[in-house]
């Protein structure tokens, strides 16, 4: 286990999530203004990301930055950081939180929600947290209403190859963690098509477990857009608008009953809004 980080290193991490952020909306609308959707009137002027600041009364605060566009039907990519002092139920849940309830915690969340049916929902969140324990936690996962096996196959390539630059074999245990975290039990099915998810990252070498989440947010960065960019001038009909409907209504079930992150977002006061920033627009 590693010692905790410094305030030097809490502020250059929340910081990363910050930049991330950046590139990340940067991207999405770079996709916005190139979007041609075929034998349609070209659309209005491309969307751009709307950021809100917030505030937590407990300690720290974040900004939400939502955009609705021709593209992307909604997508958010939120930064926080927060801090203070865990409730009773969170103590005994948090790792090194039951004798001594301060935390801290930064990160990133990024939700993707496209207009079209054949362009794959997409998730990424990656975050440090620290109590008497420090860790990093996220990872990346793609949720399509039809999986393309290009699409699948050149988004668990890319994180395979940023896991490989971590360690050995942990590509594997990601993405297994992932399969059986993204799954509904009450449907008996995966939420998507998977990806990698890691929690309590610690190695004990700080600098080294922080480059590989700086490594998965770039790893996303690169490969979400182009695979959006595959798909977004495709024409779709309406019987495929609902087949994405209903997928949507799955994830909303998992975000709202399982979901580790909205839990601890809504139990530790953080911003409604940004904390349910993961929902769609509409959903069957």
């Amino acid at each position: 286990m590693t010692s905790l980080p410094n305030d030097e290193q809490k502020e250059r991490a929340a910081l990363w999530f910050a930049e991330l952020r950046d590139e990340l909306c940067r991207a999405l609308e770079r996709l916005e203004q190139t979007h041609k959707p075929p034998g349609r009137p070209a659309p209005g002027p491309p969307a751009r990301f709307t950021r809100t600041a917030w505030t937590r009364p407990g300690g720290g605060g974040g900004e939400i930055a939502i955009m609705h566009g021709n593209v992307f039907e909604k997508v958010g990519v939120n930064v926080s950081t927060v801090w203070g002092e865990l409730t009773e139920p969170l103590r005994k849940q948090i790792p090194g939180a039951e004798d001594d309830p301060r935390f801290w915690a930064s990160g990133i969340s990024v939700v993707a929600h496209p207009g079209s049916p054949l362009v794959p929902a997409a998730h990424m969140n990656t975050r440090l947290i620290v109590t008497t324990r420090s860790w990093f936690g996220g990872g990346a996962d793609l949720t399509p209403v039809y999986a393309d096996a290009d699409d699948v196959g050149a988004f668990h390539g890319a994180l395979e190859g940023a896991c490989d630059t971590y360690e050995d074999g942990c590509y594997d245990r990601f993405k297994a963690w992932c399969d059986e975290y993204f799954y509904l039990p009450h449907r008996g099915e995966a939420r998507g098509a998977g990806g990698i998810f890691y929690d309590q990252l610690d190695s004990g070498d700080w600098e080294r477990d922080l480059a590989f989440t700086r490594s998965i947010g770039l790893t996303f960065r690169g490969v979400y857009p182009t695979l959006v960019a595959r798909h977004m001038d495709e024409p779709w009909t309406q019987a495929q608008r609902a087949d994405q409907l209903r997928k949507r209504g799955r994830y909303v079930e998992f975000n709202l009953i399982y979901d580790r992150g909205t839990k601890f977002g809504l139990m530790t006061g953080g911003n409604v809004e940004a904390v349910l920033m993961s929902l769609p627009p509409l959903a069957a």
